[in-house]
């Protein structure tokens, strides 16, 4: 895969790291009301994504075949 093909999946990765120890932090101690566990859960399953999808298209160029599923 080459680097600008991987880069927007890293930098969305890391963007939604961000978020989830911000929200992680600020709370500490305190917990989380029933908004922001909706918001982790949701973080934790985009990121759940985001790495699959960077494994499948680094998995794709290693065996030299195509992804065939469009991004979202």
């Amino acid at each position: 895969m080459s680097h600008d093909t991987e880069q927007p999946i890293l930098t969305q990765i890391h963007d939604l790291v961000a978020e989830e120890h911000h929200l992680r932090s600020t709370h500490t101690g305190v917990g989380l009301n029933s908004a922001e566990r909706a918001r982790l859960e949701a973080l934790e399953h985009q990121l759940d994504r985001c790495w699959d999808l960077l494994r499948q298209r680094r998995a794709s160029e290693e065996f030299g075949t195509q992804d065939q599923r469009p991004e979202g």
